[in-house]
């Protein structure tokens, strides 16, 4: 004898959706292999350590400390960013809110008014009220993960944004430093320039009286004479480019346009010393992956591989749980009563039967913006790498172009003093003179830009390796 079949519990059915909710659809996302060397090579044996969060004090300079402190409140890149990252997390609260119930209040109340034709076949008043109060209650069943994995994509778009915002931070940083010292350098040969002008005014006032006085030719006034003009001509060019450079600072601390045009830029006695190196030879290039442009690249590829989850979750049934809760009554008085209670329960169920392909193409359309933001990650990768690599040989060469530059200043500073020792005993000509002068405001412009090259250098390496590193993991 056959024993009947029992039907399926409720908690069966609980059970089995409860198992299917854990389910997902989309595709396990794995971080693409990055091969980097164990440590760079290119680095100085000694280094500093300094916090991330504040790298810019390892220059010791109060001035910069204030400029950032300015940027970082007013400039508008860094605010764009800033409400970028709003948005991103004001749109990852709003895909977390899919995945509960939705539940709302309604009360409504109705008058209304029969016709006077219809009130013999229905005796009663002609004109009746109603009132009604509810719960609704609504609630999508996440069998396949399609909410689940727009979630994880919100949630990655937000860190993505994080990130980005960060890079930006580094990046107006950077620049405040370098904008800083390029000033710097350019008060320091503006400085130089008119130093030499001033002591080649006095030479050329002198010669004039010794041309008068037929000591001598007009050869020799005259080469002076242009000596002097040329190196007024380099000074309006240098005043120039200066201001260009305040103005530009100007706009990365966020300063008006008026306040441009009104300040100026005063600037403190610069030590003109350059920076110790601040990258240790040990430092493991692991520590790359944590560098924020890496870290956006990363986390885009993330949410696009989440988007593929939820594009093939659209395959499948929707399943969605809805009811109320509530009453219904003629008087105000009897709305809350026991009889005047009413309530419901649904169950809906959708399937796509056919669509022309459009499912599938969605499909194909996330699949291949993943394809992208892999080729975007190795390309970030690559180029983090180039740059990093890059900026330490850049920061080691810049300090070998100063030293040699301030042996060069201070070689022709002596060979000036050798020449007008020469030249005031007649052992030589004025244009003996010229060419030390002229050769030593060389070596000392020169001077200046490489000590600004090799300070920007530095800020290049933290920019390259994004932020500082102590007490951080790769």
């Amino acid at each position: 004898m056959n024993k009947p079949m029992h039907k399926p519990s409720a908690i069966s059915w609980l059970v089995t959706i409860a198992l299917l909710g854990g389910c997902t659809i989309g595709p396990a996302y794995e971080r693409p292999a990055a091969e980097l060397p164990e440590a760079w090579n290119a680095a100085p044996a000694q280094g500093q350590k300094f916090s991330g969060e504040r790298w810019w004090t390892l220059y010791g300079d109060a001035t910069i400390d204030r400029l950032i402190t300015e940027a970082l409140a007013g400039n508008q890149d860094l605010a764009l960013a800033t409400a970028r990252l709003d948005e991103a997390r004001a749109i990852a609260r709003i895909a977390d809110a899919e995945q509960a119930p939705s539940v709302d209040a309604a009360f409504q109340r109705d008058r209304t008014r029969r016709s006077n034709s219809t009130a013999t076949q229905f005796p009663g008043p002609l004109e009746n009220n109603n009132y009604r109060a509810q719960l609704n209650v609504s609630y999508e069943l996440d069998l396949w993960g399609r909410l689940r994995n727009s979630t994880k994509a919100a949630r990655a778009e937000l860190l993505a944004t994080t990130a980005a915002r960060e890079t930006v931070r580094i990046a107006l940083t950077t620049q405040v430093v370098q904008s800083y010292y390029a000033l710097r350098a350019f008060d320091a040969q503006i400085t130089a320039t008119r130093r030499s002008l001033g002591l080649r005014g006095d030479d050329l006032r002198l010669q004039r009286v010794r041309a008068d006085a037929g000591l001598i030719n007009d050869f020799a006034l005259r080469q002076l004479e242009a000596e002097v003009a040329a190196a007024q001509a380099q000074l309006p060019a240098l005043e120039r480019r200066r201001t260009g450079e305040e103005l530009a600072l100007g706009v990365l601390l966020g300063r008006s346009p008026r306040a441009l045009f009104d300040d100026a830029m005063i600037l403190e006695a610069d030590q003109a010393q350059p920076v110790v190196p601040v990258v240790p030879s040990d430092l493991p290039s692991a520590l790359l992956l944590r560098r924020p442009d890496i870290v956006t690249a990363e986390q885009q590829l993330i949410a696009a591989n989440a988007r593929i989850g939820v594009a093939r979750a659209s395959l499948f049934p929707r399943i969605g749980l809805s009811g109320y809760l509530g009453s219904e009554s003629a008087a105000l008085s009897d709305l809350f009563s026991g009889p005047a209670r009413i309530w419901q329960l649904g169950f809906a169920l959708a399937q796509p039967i056919f669509q022309g392909g459009r499912l599938l193409g969605e499909i194909e359309v996330v699949q291949a913006r993943e394809r992208q933001a892999v080729a975007q990650y190795q390309k970030t990768l690559q180029t983090a790498f180039r740059e990093t690599r890059d900026a330490l040989v850049a920061q080691t060469k810049a300090r070998e172009v100063f030293d040699a530059e301030t042996a060069r200043a201070a070689a022709l500073t002596e060979s000036l003093r050798l020449a007008r020792i020469r030249y005031d005993n007649g052992l030589t000509s004025q244009l003996e003179v010229l060419d030390a002068e002229r050769n030593l405001l060389n070596a000392e412009l020169n001077r200046a830009d490489a000590l600004r090259v090799q300070r920007a250098a530095i800020a290049d390496v933290i920019k390259a390796l994004g932020g500082g590193w102590e007490g951080l993991q790769p």
